[in-house]
């Protein structure tokens, strides 16, 4: 596995945890705004069609990733619930008939009996280091429930580059974003904490991310007749997204 050890600084303890939302929540606004991960859709629903289940379990959800942007098409007219969870749950994660957020903490390596259906993870398997991020694959894979991780982070020139737009996508979307905060004007204009997180986050999100290789190994012996993985990138704009799916054959 050529994937390197690095770290992030939100995801260090000592990062402000009200920071840490406004970072998450910013990113979230570029995703969205630019539909990210928009490619991935027919892949996702036809995972959930094939898992036949209606229940989602997001992993390391911030403020609610992607999926408040992604709904409508997924879902497809059908009924689909959307539980956020996260290892630092964020109380202002996005909310309506279709998602909740679990209060508690929850460690994507092991996750609460009770929180059942096809599991999500957007662009936060990198921060998992191979032992944690394998045994992600294993709960998953031996409680027989579907799971879908979407990485737009890749080890490529094309990538590193695009990066470096993200500061100014977090300065022009934030003076769309309602309501306005104040703490949000604060840290991401005054004193432009959040563009510069994002920034030398992103570059080390890159570094750290899993190649289609690396994946590969990291399912190596999670197989049974009644479950797959399949592996591959989707053409994205304005990157391609790496993506690892795991189903359960009914």
């Amino acid at each position: 596995m050529r994937r390197q050890r690095w770290f992030e600084l939100h995801d260090q303890k000592w990062f402000p945890g009200f920071l840490r939302d406004l970072v998450t929540e910013a990113l979230e606004r570029v995703w969205n705004a630019n539909r990210t991960y928009a490619p991935i859709v027919p892949l996702l629903r036809e995972a959930l069609r094939r898992s036949r289940t209606n229940r989602v379990v997001d992993l390391c959800s911030g403020g609610g990733g992607p999926w408040p942007g992604l709904y409508a098409e997924v879902a497809a007219g059908q009924v689909l619930k959307v539980c956020f969870t996260d290892l630092y749950p964020n109380s202002g994660a996005a909310r309506g008939s279709a998602f909740n957020v679990y209060p508690d903490p929850v460690d994507a390596r092991r996750i609460p009996r009770s929180l059942r259906g096809f599991r999500t993870i957007f662009s936060s398997f990198h921060h998992f280091e191979p032992e944690s991020a394998r045994a992600l694959l294993v709960d998953a894979f031996t409680r027989r429930e579907g799971i879908a991780v979407f990485e737009a982070a890749q080890r490529s020139a094309e990538t590193l580059l695009s990066v470096n737009g993200v500061p100014l996508l977090v300065l022009r979307n934030g003076m769309a974003a309602r309501p306005i905060s104040p703490r949000r004007l604060l840290w991401t204009y005054l004193l432009p904490v959040i563009p510069a997180v994002l920034w030398i986050d992103g570059l080390l999100s890159c570094l750290r991310s899993y190649s289609v290789d690396d994946l590969r190994e990291l399912t190596e012996g999670l197989s049974a007749a009644d479950y797959e993985w399949r592996v591959g990138e989707q053409a994205g704009n304005p990157v391609p997204i790496t993506y690892l799916i795991g189903t359960p054959l009914h």
